[in-house]
């Protein structure tokens, strides 16, 4: 029997369901295709500086004026954007990696190896990641982006392995996973033919929100003067330059901030509408 048409009632409110990840995804997608095509916006390049340019005010030539170098600051901000998304990513692959291999292992295994995953993860969870990175890139003088990179990931593990844990172990009591170890499927198999591929998923939604995390930790460390060093580009060294300035220029410091907080805003408008599209799977 063919499943009945939705009336008009039910469309619209679904569609508000799923206005946070098409907002989302929208504005991420801008983001993004400026960072790798800066010249849509600027024909400038964020090498060229003059410094008889520095501090200019914003024109429509160039959007957002020129910061203390005489740098155009629209491009150096579109490059930064590339560094400091880049970055992200990298965290959320060099973190998640372990996190699916222990969470997984852990939810499906259950018993004392499980036990001792949720000790450890505890314990490390217990240190803020801001505190934990200020911590550990005050003690070196290099601050590249893999140094970056490496200690961003070495706090970020914990909530990724918890939520690839309590999937697993939720996905491993579904009826589809029985059937197949009746059918004599081996526990290898099963983990990772079946088990995993269900688990990982809420470990996606969850990073699509935690990358927003990971900007913004990279911009305070950077702008607190513990994360990145020049000549790298960033938006926490674009932060970390404008502060310096921003009482006779507040336009070098105000509109990096707001392309670093409309990112941060819609990472978290995707991750909270996968999350809600996640559940009117589940529902249905």
């Amino acid at each position: 029997m063919p499943s009945p048409t939705p009336s008009p009632r039910q469309t619209p409110a679904r569609r508000r369901r799923n206005a946070p990840l098409v907002i989302g995804t929208a504005l991420l997608v801008v983001v993004v295709v400026l960072a790798l095509l800066p010249d849509a916006v600027t024909g400038a390049d964020p090498r060229s500086c003059d410094l008889a340019d520095s501090l200019r005010r914003p024109s429509w030539s160039h959007p957002f004026g020129f910061d203390v170098f005489g740098c155009d600051l629209a491009a150096k901000t579109l490059s930064g954007a590339r560094t400091s998304l880049l970055l992200a990513l990298a965290v959320l692959v060099l973190a998640g990696i372990p996190a699916v291999v222990v969470g997984a292992v852990a939810g499906y295994r259950g018993g004392w190896v499980d036990g001792l995953a949720a000790a450890v993860t505890d314990v490390w969870s217990g240190i803020p990641l801001v505190l934990g990175a200020v911590i550990l890139l005050s003690t070196t003088d290099q601050r590249g982006v893999l140094q970056v990179v490496v200690v961003l990931a070495a706090f970020s593990w914990p909530p990724m392995l918890r939520v690839v844990r309590a999937s697993t172990r939720q996905v491993a009591q579904l009826d589809f996973v029985t059937a197949g170890r009746a059918l004599g499927a081996g526990p290898l198999r099963l983990l990772v033919r079946h088990v995993l591929p269900s688990a990982v998923r809420p470990l996606l939604v969850f990073a699509s929100a935690y990358a927003g995390v990971l900007v913004s930790a990279e911009a305070i460390l950077t702008f607190a003067g513990v994360g990145l060093q020049r000549p790298t580009e960033s938006w926490g060294i674009l932060l970390q330059q404008g502060g310096e300035v921003a009482a006779r220029a507040p336009h070098v410091l105000v509109l990096p901030s707001l392309v670093l907080v409309l990112t941060v805003v819609a990472l978290g408008l995707l991750g909270e509408g996968l999350r809600t599209t996640g559940r009117d799977g589940e529902d249905r």
